[in-house]
């Protein structure tokens, strides 16, 4: 009776510490993301991502698995730059600042990827319950992510109906492929072992 007591308190205990490690994930990010959104939109896009390179940073120092978690963070600002930039040669997007190379994506975007990528294995970690699931919620949150960046001046949609829409197209399948590759590089996996799909 008290082994089972025993490992109750140490099952209930290790729950909250995920607890409090996602919700720690998910404010960071948030933070980052404003930070970089808000002093791109205000001309100093250098300073908006290393402030997320910091988040990126913290969020490094707490994984088990450095190596597999900074190979998903690569990854991913290789996603970013290729993604991003096909939006900015269709027209789709336009960016104020930080563009480096005329028809690129600009370097504070790849950095918010880099940014996203310490959300897979801990905060948005739940999306690999299910691909619909991921696709869902690319196929919204992609978009409203940035309508909030044009409406804070860090980004310009081209056409207000058409560049949403292929945004949130786009999204819905790269989340989902970002959810499965940070499956194979899971820093984390030793901290949610029970919830690993």
């Amino acid at each position: 009776m008290k082994t089972h007591l025993l490992h109750r308190r140490v099952g209930d205990s290790e729950q909250e510490r995920n607890m409090q490690r996602t919700l720690l994930n998910l404010v960071s990010f948030k933070a980052g993301w404003l930070a970089v959104v808000l002093l791109a939109a205000a001309g100093m896009p250098i300073a908006g991502s290393v402030a997320a390179l910091c988040v990126v940073a913290l969020h490094l120092a707490q994984s088990p698995d450095r190596r597999s978690e900074l190979a998903l963070i690569a990854v991913s600002a290789g996603v970013g730059l290729a993604w991003e930039s096909l939006l900015v040669a269709a027209n789709v997007l336009e960016y104020r600042s930080g563009v480096v190379v005329d028809g690129f994506a600009p370097f504070w975007i790849v950095v918010m990827w880099m940014l996203f990528a310490t959300t897979l294995n801990v905060g948005m970690r739940w999306l690999r319950r299910s691909t619909l699931l991921a696709i869902a919620a690319g196929m919204i949150g992609g978009p409203m992510a940035f309508l909030a960046g044009q409406s804070f001046g860090a980004v310009t949609f081209a056409d207000p109906i058409y560049s949403p829409v292929i945004i949130g197209l786009g999204w819905a399948m790269l989340l989902p492929l970002m959810t499965g590759i940070a499956g194979r590089f899971d820093g984390f996996v030793t901290l949610h072992a029970p919830s690993r799909a």
